[in-house]
């Protein structure tokens, strides 16, 4: 059995597929995994002890890229081929690659549709992002199940320099922050990170955000924390989640990061659907508004009133709150 799985983006998609390669070898453990994704993503897949090749495209390639890597695995005669993905791109590897056993991802455009524009929710409850990717593997024969953490494995060399970066700021307990997310409204508010952080001066705090997110420069005053925004690479930022005691995140990738390294986590779910983390060490706070969803990905616009008040309306102390729950709980 050779297999294909083609999953390019996003970071937090990406990072859920991460269970597809351990779940198929749980039935076929002779099996040969290849997985697609993006050149930039690719460093999430390297140290994968359950995919033997990761195969990338480059974006700024453009299609005669994609024709090229086709033309490159077509010789690998796949006898398995599950696209995770389900876009163009991925509809003309399956296509011009084919083979006998083809799997795609289901869209569900008309359950989306029912339910960002009319509340309507005929979504298996609770979401979970894992399972939408994992379940269509049952048309192989092979039944559900969600396979253990960790799921996202790290470069020893980043480990190593992870670990310098703690010992040089003095750092050994200490509680991950990630207040940012690809849309604004997808963000708890900034007043409320700096209120949760005020909260509980005797917790050492560390911020990862991304080079674009100067607004976490105003958390630079807090003695407690050290602002990493900017500084660490993807794998580098799971290396230090790795870590942590704990993580408080937006709807984005590094909380799918935290979810598949089986860090203890609370998850500030706002105005997005498809986002929800799937296993237990996750507690997830959401408010039950009749404006959510509001946007597939969590880009508005906002049809509350009270602009952002699905997570305007999470306060800082009942986050603060379950923090000190779960850290107790994960002594």
């Amino acid at each position: 059995m050779k297999v294909l799985i083609i999953r390019f983006s996003s970071i937090g998609d990406l990072t859920q597929a991460l269970s597809l390669p351990s779940f198929i070898k749980h039935y076929e453990p002779t099996s040969e995994i290849h997985f697609v994704t993006r050149d930039d993503l690719a460093s999430l897949l390297t140290e994968h002890p359950q995919i033997d090749q990761v195969l990338s495209l480059n974006r700024k390639e453009g299609f005669s890229g994609l024709f090229k890597l086709i033309s490159q695995i077509k010789k690998n005669n796949y006898t398995h081929i599950y696209d995770a993905h389900h876009n163009l791109r991925s509809f003309l590897i399956r296509f011009l690659i084919w083979s006998p056993q083809t799997l795609v991802k289901p869209m569900m455009r008309l359950k989306r549709f029912l339910l960002i524009q009319f509340q309507i929710n005929l979504f298996e409850k609770p979401f979970s992002g894992q399972r939408d990717l994992i379940k269509p593997l049952e048309k192989w024969g092979y039944p559900y199940f969600l396979p253990s953490p960790p799921q996202l494995f790290l470069n020893p060399e980043t480990v190593q320099k992870a670990e310098a970066l703690l010992q040089k700021n003095n750092l050994q307990k200490y509680v991950i922050l990630v207040p940012s997310a690809a849309y604004v409204l997808k963000r708890w508010p900034l007043e409320h990170w700096k209120a949760l952080i005020q909260l509980q001066p005797e917790l050492k705090f560390v911020v990862l955000a991304g080079p674009s997110d100067s607004f976490t420069a105003e958390l630079d005053s807090f003695v407690n924390v050290l602002n990493l925004t900017g500084k660490t690479s993807l794998q580098e930022s799971a290396a230090l989640i790795a870590k942590a005691q704990a993580v408080v995140t937006n709807d984005t990738g590094l909380l799918h990061f935290s979810e598949q390294l089986g860090k203890p986590t609370v998850a500030l779910m706002g105005p997005a659907p498809f986002g929800f983390p799937s296993r237990d060490s996750t507690y997830i706070f959401e408010k039950n508004l009749k404006c959510r969803p509001c946007s597939k990905h969590g880009q508005g616009p906002c049809t509350n009133s009270n602009y952002q008040d699905c997570l305007k309306s999470i306060s800082p102390e009942e986050v603060s709150r379950k923090l000190i729950e779960i850290l107790e709980d994960f002594k």
